[in-house]
């Protein structure tokens, strides 16, 4: 038999884990846009998008630009790939966190 409650702790920390290298993978795209594309990193709040000042519908909008795939026609290779797994793993993240709010439920029950 396996614990609910030591099952509950793993999914969390793997999905701390995860939105972890979410963010670290965030900054690299940001500093890859600030040199290959400045118009995008100033349209998405490049200086401001980690601080608690930032423009919030600006940092949105970089979630759209991924979300949307509307990095497939960028120039740069690089950021088409790190677009492109940073989307991978917005999903994954996504499906994690609903897999801890089914073992809260599971717990609760």
């Amino acid at each position: 038999m396996f614990s609910t409650i030591a099952l509950f702790w793993a999914v969390c920390l793997i999905c701390i884990i995860n939105i972890m290298r979410y963010f670290s993978s965030l900054r690299v795209l940001l500093s890859i846009l600030r040199e290959s594309d400045p118009m995008l990193y100033q349209a998405v709040d490049g200086n401001g998008f980690f601080k608690t000042n930032g423009q919030f519908n600006k940092q949105v909008r970089l979630v759209r630009y991924i979300n949307s795939q509307s990095y497939i026609n960028h120039h740069d290779p690089d950021v088409v790939l790190l677009c492109e797994r940073m989307r991978k793993q917005f999903i994954l993240t996504e499906m994690l966190c609903g897999v801890v709010l089914l073992c809260l439920i599971a717990m609760m029950v």
